[in-house]
């Protein structure tokens, strides 16, 4: 897989967790997004990729690594700015209710936290990679096109 395509999905996948990680504040919108986010971020990014030719013809396999590369960084992305912003909110808003999370900052600490966010990650990571490989195989019936085994080829420069 060339690197550029994983650098293009490394920075599309982190706006889009911190633009979720800033709805999720929002309540009404709370549970819509954190499930978009866990479930199906990776195939958002696949197809808006695709849609804008910054990538190439892909097989299964590197769809469901793209999906893990995809969700494991919108997950740490989204918790970057989530956490500190629901932890502000708890602080001045007693009975809100990302008092929680406040809580076990003061409780357990940082450490934990860590912990929490570094595991939620890799279970996105596990969800959105199945996700992203559906997305794969889809593209592909669709198309009718299959890679080649050892082509390399992922986008065209245009000059």
């Amino acid at each position: 897989m060339n690197q550029l395509v994983v650098k293009q999905t490394a920075i599309l996948s982190s706006i889009l967790g911190g633009i979720l990680g800033l709805l999720t504040l929002i309540p009404f919108v709370r549970n819509f997004s954190f499930m978009l986010l866990i479930l199906y971020i990776s195939a958002v990014v696949i197809v808006y990729m695709k849609k804008n030719d910054l990538i190439g013809i892909i097989d299964v396999k590197e769809g469901a690594i793209l999906g893990a590369i995809i969700g494991f960084i919108s997950f740490i992305a989204f918790s970057i700015v989530f956490v500190p912003l629901v932890a502000l909110v708890g602080l001045i808003f007693k009975g809100y209710y990302t008092f929680g999370i406040t809580y076990m900052l003061k409780v357990s600490g940082f450490f934990v936290l860590v912990m929490l966010v570094v595991f939620l990650a890799i279970l996105s990571a596990l969800m959105n990679a199945f996700a992203g490989l559906v997305t794969a195989y889809i593209y592909e019936i669709l198309s009718g096109v299959k890679k080649v085994e050892n082509e390399n080829i992922d986008f065209e420069i245009k000059e």
